[in-house]
């Protein structure tokens, strides 16, 4: 054969099983909140439209050290879309955010918050 990448005439699935990849290490078994890179991220969702990054902080601000805010912003309107990405360096700390920011409101505006990134659904916590 020629071409680029055909030298071995090994069959595709013996090529797909033979690879080894990077991975992050588990920070426990089972299902759960998973770290990130660099830190634990919380999804803020529900958030307002006219909240700014200020906002957030202060709210957040109070659980520990925020190593990061992402919130992203509509490109025709200029507002908010209705999420942000907070980042906490100890699992602690986003551990306490959510159990007191979690339904609480901002700018008269329920908002949500949970793990980013997780491993399998998480447990169901009960409802207040």
């Amino acid at each position: 054969m020629q071409g680029r990448g055909f030298r071995d005439q090994t069959s595709l699935a013996d090529r797909l099983e033979g690879g080894t990849f990077d991975r992050l290490p588990s920070a426990g078994s089972g299902p759960g909140p998973q770290k990130s890179v660099e830190g634990w991220v919380l999804l803020v969702t529900g958030v307002h439209e006219e909240a700014q990054e200020e906002d957030l902080h202060e709210a957040f601000a109070e659980f520990g050290d925020i190593k990061n805010i992402h919130l992203n912003l509509d490109r025709r309107s200029g507002f908010v879309k209705g999420y942000a990405l907070i980042e906490y360096g100890s699992k602690e700390e986003s551990q306490a955010a959510i159990d007191d920011l979690d339904g609480k409101e901002l700018y008269a505006k329920p908002i949500n918050v949970t793990w980013a990134f997780s491993t399998g659904p998480l447990q169901a916590k009960a409802r207040r």
